[in-house]
């Protein structure tokens, strides 16, 4: 049995979840999310709490018991806290700034690099050099996230480039000079 699917996920008293067969919507103060789970699992509400439950023992219901549940919590989590993901920018020169919605990058490429963030993200600058990424769908946050680091990834001699806070670059040493 899934650990992680037996456990139950509990719902805030301001977060209302509607379940009509296979279909999940999630309506909270940020937002609502809906998502459609698998159907080897079945999801039932009761006092205040939902339970994710498999509709046999086969494999791809084992398989998709535990996802299930977490991806269910995490829109309870988004619609009632949001979720948020940040980068920092290293580099001599290397920046970002916000115009209207997009997000424009400096960092060493001829020219800017504009990017567009998907409805319902929010990107903010602080200080040129740190990004946040923000909205309540922790799926479309991360994906967006990933997006903006691979613009400019880490490299490993100088450590140039975009990460995630408190990512750790493995630093490799350069060419050796002349004994």
């Amino acid at each position: 049995m899934s650990r992680i699917g037996k456990r139950p996920i509990p719902v805030p008293a301001q977060v209302t979840v509607t379940v009509e067969g296979q279909q999940v919507n999630v309506k909270g103060p940020k937002g609502e999310l809906s998502r459609v789970v698998p159907a080897q699992v079945s999801v039932m509400q009761e006092n205040g709490t939902l339970q994710v439950n498999r509709r046999n023992e086969s494999r791809a219901a084992r398989q998709r018991h535990g996802l299930s549940r977490t991806l269910v919590a995490n829109m309870i989590e988004g619609v009632s806290q949001g979720f948020q993901r940040r980068l920092e920018i290293q580099g001599v020169g290397y920046r970002a700034q916000v115009q209207g919605r997009n997000l424009i990058l400096n960092v060493g490429y001829s020219k800017p690099v504009e990017i567009a963030p998907p409805a319902g993200i929010q990107v903010a600058v602080e200080g040129n050099v740190n990004v946040l990424v923000s909205g309540i769908d922790k799926e479309v946050v991360g994906n967006t996230a990933a997006r903006i680091r691979a613009v400019r990834p880490p490299e490993p001699y100088k450590g140039k480039g975009i990460r995630y806070a408190g990512e750790f670059v493995r630093r490799k040493v350069g060419k050796a000079g002349k004994k």
